[in-house]
């Protein structure tokens, strides 16, 4: 298995292009595309067919998936929660294993800091890294979407600010009234800059354990500012992030309140997206960045985003150097690094204009009298499916591949030779899954995640149009962005791999 030069890309299925790459070798990886690695494998690999029979027959299963939606489905809406039948443990039993569980998440929080601090300058015998990058920002995702927003209850920076608030008085009330019109921007921005952490800044255990202790610091004085819960609503990106995965989740938690002790239910897959609507446009933004911010990931590091600025076909940038941009690699590495980064914040911004023009197609063939942003709200949250399934296909396979070495490094977090729980050692080996399976699987789950959106769109129309009739024509629009979605993410999979 290759490995990966820094640990910022755990969560990337493919390597870069090195940050100091020789000027032949360069030449070299846009002469040979088609020798391209995929998934971090370190093997050639083509497609078991080609490309097009997999869009024509995506997009051939979503348009026969409208259809069936389309005829079957009806206008009746999931139960209430009020309605629903809760499942609630006995209140000092929910307690302990609540407080057992804060507890960890503080402790998975603090070790992560002194690991990066203290610990083995090798990410890959450094306990942060793994955790923090495999275990919690994917792991913990995957098991959000499965068991409810228990982070909700266990966040660690809301549990320290708990705590902050037994020694400093009226510590979590905070000073200021959270401001409406901010919504979750500040949620959008702290995820966009995580994001490019995570891309661009080659994070290894000290500096990831600098930027852990810097949010600590940014959550706590947050907290002071506007008070404990505006806070982890509206700017905690993590705990946005998560509550949004969780409401596709058959388990809902509900955290403790003065009324009940924590609490769950059992509810349909994906029901949770039905039950209410998105708030602002800010979440609309924060919902697409999760895709956008995907597919990017996956888009940067082919051969055809190389060439585009390397090579420069359109001769935008060869004026400025007098030569081909791949001669001047290390003069335009940086502009190459603010190209990528504007790319990136631009993306939710392109997406939402897509959805736009969309939603606004729909508006016109069913001369809704509702307006624009207010269809927009509605359909929002019927795209979170896709962005969930863009996750798990981008990487994935970097649990099998890392994350099972956490149970070793759980006996060594600091690299220092211990073995504590006596599994120092073991489970270092990767999974490798086939490249078959790893490519039918993503192209598998793609599907299902747009079939399910496609469903959620349509009793959303049956909810807001007034006849079947008009609620199936408003979906005309949303199947197209569907296919597109769909095909873009087939081809962004297919395309061939920089090596790195």
């Amino acid at each position: 298995m290759q490995r990966l030069t820094t640990y910022s890309g755990m969560r990337r299925a493919l390597h870069v292009l090195a940050h100091r790459c020789s000027l032949l070798a360069g030449l070299m990886l846009v002469m040979l595309p088609s020798f391209a690695h995929a998934h971090s494998f370190g093997r050639l690999y083509n497609l078991p067919v080609p490309f097009w029979l997999y869009a024509y027959g995506a997009a051939a299963a979503l348009a026969l998936s409208f259809l069936l939606i389309a005829w079957f489905a009806t206008g009746a809406q999931p139960a209430r929660p009020q309605q629903a039948k809760w499942l609630q443990l006995p209140e000092p039993a929910a307690a302990i294993v609540i407080t057992t569980l804060q507890v960890l998440s503080l402790a998975g929080l603090a070790l992560c800091i002194a690991t990066g601090f203290f610990g083995n300058r090798n990410p890959y015998l450094n306990f942060s890294m793994t955790f923090f990058w495999i275990v919690f920002v994917l792991g913990f995702s995957y098991l959000t979407a499965v068991t409810g927003d228990l982070y909700a209850a266990i966040n660690p920076w809301q549990s320290l600010a708990r705590l902050m608030g037994l020694g400093v008085r009226d510590f979590t009330r905070g000073r200021l009234r959270y401001p409406a019109r901010l919504a979750y921007w500040p949620a959008l921005v702290f995820y966009m800059a995580f994001i490019w952490i995570e891309l661009f800044a080659h994070t290894k255990p000290f500096s990831l354990a600098l930027l852990l202790l810097a949010y600590t610091f940014i959550n706590l004085a947050g907290v002071w500012l506007v008070g404990l819960s505006a806070w982890f609503r509206y700017c905690e990106f993590f705990a946005v992030f998560l509550r949004l995965v969780a409401k596709m989740a058959p388990f809902h938690h509900e955290p403790a309140t003065p009324r009940h002790a924590a609490r769950w239910r059992l509810r349909a897959p994906f029901v949770g997206l039905l039950e209410e609507r998105a708030e602002h446009m800010s979440l609309v933004l924060f919902v697409l960045f999760m895709l956008s911010s995907t597919a990017f990931d996956g888009l940067r590091v082919t051969v055809p985003w190389f060439k585009l600025f390397w090579l420069d076909p359109f001769n935008l940038v060869t004026p400025w150097v007098n030569t081909s941009p791949v001669y001047a690699y290390a003069v335009l590495r940086p502009i190459y690094l603010a190209y990528e980064t504007f790319c990136l914040l631009l993306s939710p911004f392109l997406y939402c204009a897509i959805y736009l023009l969309l939603i606004g197609l729909a508006k016109l063939l069913t001369r809704s009298a509702l307006p624009l942003k207010e269809l927009a709200l509605c359909f929002a949250l019927s795209l979170l499916p896709i962005a969930l399934v863009y996750n798990i296909t981008h990487y994935y396979t970097l649990i099998l591949t890392q994350g099972v070495t956490i149970l070793s490094l759980f006996s060594d977090p600091f690299g220092w030779g211990w073995n504590l729980f006596g599994t120092a050692g073991q489970f270092r080996a990767p999974i490798l899954p086939s490249m078959d399976m790893v490519w039918h699987s993503q192209v598998g789950l793609i599907l299902l995640g747009h079939i399910v959106s496609v469903y959620l769109a349509h009793r959303e129309a049956l909810a807001l149009f007034p006849t079947r009739g008009r609620a199936i024509l408003s979906q005309l629009p949303m199947l197209l962005l569907m296919m597109c979605f769909t095909t873009a993410g087939l081809w962004i999979l297919a395309l061939p791999i920089q090596s790195g």
